[in-house]
């Protein structure tokens, strides 16, 4: 049996997760091109390659694998990246959610740094414990990554340890290579205190906001 992901809208107060669709293409394609200094290690699309792009995500949704969301800032109503649910895994023997990973993930140069990241996080966090009931949800990037691994790390979330060429590189001239895998998680009696450290680094972050406005 299969497990539905379903297709909610999250909304926050900086960002508000959309199910995507060829809708964000343009947003989307805008969003890839200003600066990709900060995707060699993350899987995202060229302007040409954003239409193909979400339909291969809407595939992987059809096939009950993923869940794939537009990350639409709410100051400017633009899409500036994406994000997901993927690879659900059920109870033994049952068809209740047991544990969920966050993954294809990347954002707008114009949008790293501004709270957009950890508030995504957090919504997609809080409904997988809170709503989904789940027993875990974890996330894996490039092993090289140090940039992601630090930013994970300052969320709290539990490192668990490298996965051997564990799948697909991204990383420019590595195509048909595999990467490495660094994983970090979180379980349920965790999940208070990885919400309130994500709540107090969005709160910095929507204070700034609203110090500016």
């Amino acid at each position: 049996m299969s497990f539905d992901l379903g297709s909610p809208t999250l909304q926050g107060r900086l960002v508000r997760l959309e199910p995507l669709d060829q809708r964000h293409a343009d947003d989307l394609a805008a969003a890839a091109t200003v600066d990709r200094a900060s995707y060699g290690f993350t899987w995202v699309p060229t302007t040409s390659e954003v239409p193909e792009y979400i339909a291969a995500q809407l595939g992987r949704r059809d096939s009950g694998l993923l869940a794939p969301f537009a990350q639409v800032s709410t100051a400017t109503g633009r899409a500036v990246g994406c994000t997901a649910y993927w690879d659900p895994r059920l109870w033994p023997g049952g068809d209740r959610l047991a544990a969920i990973e966050v993954g294809f993930t990347w954002l707008a140069a114009s949008a790293q740094g501004t709270g957009i990241n950890v508030e995504a996080k957090l919504l997609l966090f809080a409904y997988a414990f809170e709503t989904w009931d789940v027993a875990r949800v974890d996330l894996k990037t490039d092993a090289r990554n140090a940039r992601s691994r630090a930013a994970l790390e300052k969320l709290g979330l539990h490192f668990e340890g490298v996965l051997r060429n564990w799948s697909q590189s991204w990383a420019p001239g590595e195509k048909g290579r595999l990467r490495d895998s660094a994983v970090f998680s979180v379980v349920p009696e965790e999940w208070p205190a990885v919400r309130s450290t994500m709540e107090a680094r969005l709160a910095r972050f929507v204070s700034s906001e609203s110090s500016a406005a």
